[in-house]
């Protein structure tokens, strides 16, 4: 019976073509090698028996038992990959698969690639297990495997995506993806994929980057859309830390938030103007230009997109973000000029406020700063030309726009003096007294030439009011015994003409409406004695007042700068600053 079972197994197995039939044999050989076949035959019935009894333990769910019978029958027949094919099998429903995998292995060499799909889903089997259990290096090997046995199946890419990702190795993450999408080009889904990985490495710009790469390529992405606004609302939280450490002074603490703000939005042209602005304080004027024009190209950009806008004048304007940015790039020009003229770099303040005019030719303090370049240069036509531009948008009675109009038009009379041109010297200097009725120098340079001149009594009275105003100048005696004679200071300030000379500069002085300085020098010549007006004049501030203007040219350019500083724009600056941190 039992012999019968057997036969009818073998029977079996070689209708499955498992195993050779030993009826196929020539009768030839069968006689010579009657032996061999014999214990051939036995060996193949044996492994087709044991082959059965694996199959009918799967059917029953043997799964143990159908290991045994399939080991049994590799053992016996090691060439016949079905064996080892079915082995392995069994021992993925044990959830072996390492041994599974050694078995399709084995399969694989007997037929190479037949498996290679096979192989793959076992090793991704495993490593879905173990990255179950947390074993992420494990279960990182083992999806590496899939993928490298099947590279076109996404899935087995994707798990090992998920397990960089959860080991922490965005960087990893991040490559991958990258390769991704130079082999199969960009989607909108993998540009919110690379996105959420430049978020976990803190690199938010490009995850920006990427996002609007999104919604470019699919406008209604929910993904990129929701990631969109988590960037903004944290944007707009890092703007008002800003705006909260800007207020209280803490402007290099605002600088790291509106950076941080800016890495979120970085499209956002209210952050470039927050940011253009922190570094004009902070005294960056290139990167403060930078983010001004960034601003402005920006806030372009935005009207373009938005369509056509009413043209309004200029001063409507301001309040809008472009002409914000724009007059913010104005006054960071002329901040970076008078940094640049403090330093001695005259020819390149000139250039930075040339740019600054051509944005905004109404500001008056632009040409006042130019001026005082073109000063410097000795560019005397140049500096003219920008002081009376100033003078006609200016009040008359300005004192800072008066001294620098006073101070050029008495070096211009000095320049003539010296080249012999007399009478162009008096009419310089005619107009410098007229700026500055103080400046003893002018009256000084004027006497001299008018003497030149032969108008001795101009001369006469031009000394007399130096006299006044500097008495301890070292010059004035030699040209007082010339013009007056015999006659000592006294004599000449007490006479009558002397006494109409000083009427004359008070009145001056007071229609001028010069600083408080030269207004208290003008009581000091109302209560000035006779009798003792020297020693009197002396004790007073007037002889101070005199040197300072003699060095006026040399001396008090870089302080009138810094005290004048765009007068007309300082009050605008402080309420620009103000408008844009809140």
């Amino acid at each position: 019976m039992e012999r019968e079972e057997r036969k009818d197994e073998t029977q079996r197995a070689e209708e499955q073509g498992l195993f050779p039939s030993v009826s196929q044999e020539e009768p030839g050989e069968k006689l010579r090698h009657s032996m061999e076949l014999t214990g051939r035959f036995i060996i193949q019935s044996r492994a087709a028996e044991h082959y059965s009894k694996g199959e009918e333990a799967m059917r029953k769910r043997q799964y143990e038992k159908a290991v045994v019978c399939f080991s049994k029958a590799v053992t016996l027949q090691p060439e016949q990959t079905q064996l080892f094919v079915a082995q392995a099998e069994s021992y993925l429903q044990l959830c072996d698969f390492q041994s599974s995998a050694a078995c399709f292995k084995r399969a694989e060499l007997l037929e190479p690639g037949a498996f290679s799909s096979r192989l793959a889903f076992v090793y991704y089997l495993q490593g879905q297990c173990l990255f179950d259990r947390a074993l992420f290096p494990e279960a990182l090997e083992s999806f590496s495997r899939a993928a490298e046995l099947k590279p076109g199946c996404r899935v087995y890419a994707a798990r090992r995506l998920a397990c960089l990702a959860a080991a922490g190795r965005h960087g990893n993450c991040l490559k991958l993806v990258n390769d991704w999408m130079t082999s199969d080009g960009p989607t909108s889904d993998l540009h919110v994929l690379r996105a959420r990985l430049h978020r976990r490495l803190h690199q938010t710009s490009q995850c920006h980057r990427d996002v609007k790469s999104a919604l470019a390529l699919n406008p209604t992405c929910p993904e990129a859309t929701a990631l969109l606004l988590q960037l903004q609302d944290a944007g707009e939280r890092a703007r008002l830390q800003a705006v909260e450490r800007a207020v209280s002074g803490r402007l290099p603490e605002a600088l790291c938030r509106i950076n941080v703000a800016l890495e979120n939005c970085p499209q956002d042209a209210r952050l470039h103007l927050f940011r253009g602005i922190l570094y004009r304080r902070l005294k960056d004027f290139t990167a403060a230009i930078e983010d001004l024009v960034q601003a402005v190209e920006l806030s372009e950009e935005e009207a373009g997109v938005k369509g056509q806008v009413e043209v309004r004048h200029r001063q409507d304007e301001r309040g809008s973000l472009e002409a914000e940015a724009e007059f913010q790039l104005v006054l960071t020009y002329n901040d970076f000029a008078v940094q640049c003229f403090s330093r001695g770099l005259y020819a390149e303040a000139a250039l930075l406020l040339n740019k600054a005019i051509e944005e905004e030719k109404e500001e008056a303090g632009l040409y006042l700063n130019r001026g005082d370049c073109f000063f410097k240069q000795g560019e005397w036509c140049y500096a003219l030309s920008d002081y009376q531009q100033a003078e006609e948008m200016m009040r008359p009675d300005d004192p800072a726009l008066r001294l620098r109009l006073a101070v050029l038009h008495s070096t211009l009379g000095s320049l003539y003096f010296q080249g012999g041109r007399f009478q162009e010297a008096v009419d310089m200097l005619s107009l410098s007294v007229q700026y500055d009725p103080s400046a003893a120098q002018s009256y000084e340079n004027r006497a001299k030439a008018l003497r030149k001149l032969r108008q001795l009594d101009g001369a006469r009275q031009d000394v007399i009011r130096t006299l006044i105003l500097d008495p301890s100048n070292e010059e004035l005696p030699p040209m007082l015994m010339s013009l007056f004679p015999g006659r000592c200071v006294s004599d000449v300030l007490s006479s009558p003409a002397g006494q109409q000379v000083r009427g004359q500069l008070t009145d001056a002085i007071q229609a001028c409406g010069c600083v408080s300085e030269t207004q208290r020098r003008s009581e000091k010549l109302r209560q000035t004695t006779l009798t003792n007006e020297t020693t009197a004049i002396r004790s007073g501030d007037s002889s101070g007042g005199g040197g300072e203007r003699r060095s006026s040219v040399n001396q008090q350019e870089a302080e009138l700068t810094v005290r004048s500083l765009l007068q007309g724009l300082m009050g605008k600056t402080s309420s620009s600053s103000s408008s844009s941190c809140s």
